[in-house]
């Protein structure tokens, strides 16, 4: 039975239930393979259009510049009244149960980083003034270039019928389920990796508090157990005040370090030990007279800092107007690109040749140094949270509800599920935090490994996608509901399809995506061998931590 809306004395479209159609329960029912690119499209426009109307925004009259980001290609729903019915079931009022975030929580979620601007002067300084400066500020614009890209993908292709969750489910409606499976097993190794890099910045601070007296070990061990326990938080509406005030602290600890680095020498003992670098006078560099591997570390350690889009899907998914993500978004973005320059500027200014991988435990004075490390904790755990949380949800979507069919993720049977997938997620960040104790290459090997692709390479590479596929559909019968692709002219199997696709509408804007999006992953390239020559040669310098030693880095 087809879904028939009903219409309000007003003239507005009201939701009916229908037994036939149950929204995600039909999602999960039928292979994403069976739902073709415009149906997605279709109810996302529609869905689009109630949230407008729930705001009472006039959408078809007006029209922002940000709309022009991104075109309606074939999919219009804004010039007719009657628009299809999204059906009420368990499982879709479940669903907007979790959609509760607003753009204000996206934006203390997205500047929640413990790495921060911290590892920024530490960037600065493998490669000097003027490349830091410039990458910093190119990277900064990319980054937000494609943080806009994947908003509007999100927009295009969510909606109540077909949610979108992960930025998996974005990859596999435009490029199939190869590509889904790809952006899973690096979106779960970078959140991983993220977690055990925090716990082994956490460990450091803990051994530097307590004079190197305890086992570096033993204190990456704490923060592992306490992160089990905070781990057990399943929404990311929770961690909004969370958020909220480690944004906060982490602004406290870098005007802290910075007037205590203005005011003394750095550590030479921690550079000493990190980097086996002699005693001296400070030097700093235009550009810097390292290695090439070193070089390519320190980029790699500026990408780490724009490494906030791999979650911004997820994110999403959880607002109550996904429409109003880029004010999030673009506030985080340039809170993060001013705090990271004008910090990494200044440490690195004073500190020269001594900075290490977090800015604040270079500091030389040790009531100083404690109070920024016992601020971190706090921020550092939060953090670390929130990456733990994302990362286990996309193993318990795909892995439990996907493969095995189990409880959803808000149930009560789902907690019982949940709490030892929490526990195992965080000693596996333990065994990371402690094998590879380097702060510094550990973020550059996944930075090139992961965040180099899900902050650049894969926005630009899925537009091109989209906007190959909404192109080729300009010759297209309109699109109804519940009549598949029967108004397709022709096949992904014609060339006159891929014609209209890759040389049709605006070919100059896909062959720019395309070119930069391969230039990125040239780049990651490039950065997992920096990474890796620069893991060999830390490991090989005498008195440098071992893998699960009691020996700390710093």
């Amino acid at each position: 039975m087809d879904p028939k809306p009903v219409t309000s004395d007003k003239g507005s479209p009201q939701t009916t239930s229908s037994p036939d159609v149950s929204g995600e329960e039909r999602y999960n029912n039928v292979p994403p393979s069976d739902i073709t690119f415009e149906e997605y499209l279709h109810f996302a426009a529609v869905q689009r259009r109630l949230e407008d109307d729930s705001h009472k925004v006039d959408a078809p009259e007006k029209k922002s510049w940000m709309a022009r980001f991104s075109k309606d290609v074939n999919v219009n729903v804004r010039d007719t009244k009657e628009l299809s019915v999204i059906e009420d079931s368990e499982r879709i009022n479940a669903f907007r149960a979790m959609r509760t975030a607003s753009w204000a929580s996206v934006f203390y979620l997205i500047t929640t980083d413990i790495l921060g601007p911290f590892n920024a002067p530490f960037a600065i300084s493998q490669v000097g003034w003027v490349p830091g400066v410039v990458l910093y500020c190119f990277m900064g614009l990319a980054a937000l270039y494609c943080g806009l890209i994947l908003w509007r993908l999100f927009i295009r292709l969510d909606s109540q019928k077909y949610p979108l969750r992960t930025y998996a489910d974005i990859a596999e409606r435009l490029l199939g389920k190869s590509a889904r499976h790809v952006c899973t097993v690096l979106q779960t190794l970078q959140l991983i990796v993220n977690v055990g890099t925090i716990c082994l910045s956490n460990g450091q601070a803990l051994s530097q508090m307590s004079k190197n007296r305890l086992c570096f070990s033993v204190c990456i061990v704490v923060w592992a157990l306490a992160g089990m326990i905070v781990g057990q938080i399943r929404t990311l509406k929770s961690y909004g005040w969370l958020a909220n005030s480690a944004v906060w602290i982490n602004l406290l600890i870098i005007f802290i370090s910075m007037g205590v680095a203005a005011h003394s020498p750095p550590n030479f003992e921690a550079a000493s030990r990190a980097f086996g670098t002699p005693q001296g006078p400070v030097q700093t560099h235009a550009f810097e007279p390292l290695a090439l591997n070193d070089k390519v570390n320190g980029i790699m350690n500026m990408v780490f800092a724009y490494g906030g889009a791999m979650i911004f899907p997820e994110m999403m998914a959880e607002m109550r107007r996904p429409m109003d993500f880029w004010k999030g978004m673009v506030l985080a973005q340039a809170l993060i690109f001013s705090a990271y320059l004008l910090y990494g500027a200044f440490i690195y200014g004073f500190q020269g040749q001594f900075t290490i991988g977090l800015a604040y435990q270079g500091l030389s004075i040790f009531a100083w140094q404690t109070v920024c490390n016992a601020l971190s904790l706090v921020t550092g755990l939060i953090a670390a949270g929130l990456y733990g949380n994302i990362g286990i949800k996309i193993i318990y979507i795909n892995i439990v509800e996907g493969w095995f069919n189990g409880p959803r993720l808000l149930s009560r049977t789902g907690r019982l599920v949940w709490t030892p997938m929490v526990v195992v997620y965080w000693a596996l960040a333990f065994v990371i935090g402690s094998a590879i104790p380097q702060v510094q290459t550990i973020s550059a090997l996944i930075a090139a490994i992961a965040i180099m692709q899900f902050s650049y390479s894969f926005p630009l590479l899925l537009r091109v996608a989209y906007d190959v596929k909404t192109d080729a559909m300009v010759a297209d019968k309109t699109y109804v509901p519940g009549q598949g692709n029967s108004g397709r002219i022709d096949t992904w199997r014609h060339w006159s399809r891929w014609r209209r696709g890759m040389f049709s509408g605006r070919w100059y804007f896909k062959l720019f995506n395309f070119l930069t999006g391969l230039a990125a992953l040239a780049m990651a390239f490039l950065g997992m061998w920096g990474a890796g020559k620069t893991i060999q040669t830390t490991f090989a310098h005498a008195g440098a931590a071992t893998s699960f030693g009691c020996s700390p880095p710093v």
